[in-house]
């Protein structure tokens, strides 16, 4: 069973948090794909130097457990193993001269290491 939730403006701390940009930027490419099926899901999976990892990618299954969260139209999905290490997590996009892509600021995250962050 997935359960629907509805954000609103502040940042939660029960659930994932995603900003005004990374939302645009994520309906910018679901537009490119021309699917309408797809929605975002983020995990929490094994691997890394830490020995956890984040994984964003476009999927259209709904799994038993799945948290989704409607950001201004796009659907974001969480599994139920991912969302402890997820809530109170803002995932943002950033296109400067530096860096571009998906940011992911966690405070479950204790520490960081070269690959990412990690969770103790």
């Amino acid at each position: 069973m997935t359960e629907q939730v509805d954000t609103a403006s502040e940042i939660r701390t029960d659930g994932i948090n995603v900003t005004d940009t990374a939302s645009s930027k994520v309906k910018s490419l679901l537009a490119q794909e021309g699917r309408e099926d797809l929605q975002l899901r983020i995990a929490v999976q094994p691997g890394g130097c830490s020995g956890l990892r984040y994984q964003l990618f476009f999927d259209e299954r709904t799994l038993d457990g799945d948290v989704v969260t409607d950001f201004d139209g796009v659907a974001v999905v969480v599994d139920r193993m991912s969302v402890p290490y997820l809530n109170g997590a803002t995932i943002d996009f950033v296109d400067s001269i530096e860096k571009q892509g998906f940011t992911i600021d966690n405070p479950n995250a204790t520490g960081s290491c070269a690959c990412g962050d990690s969770f103790h």
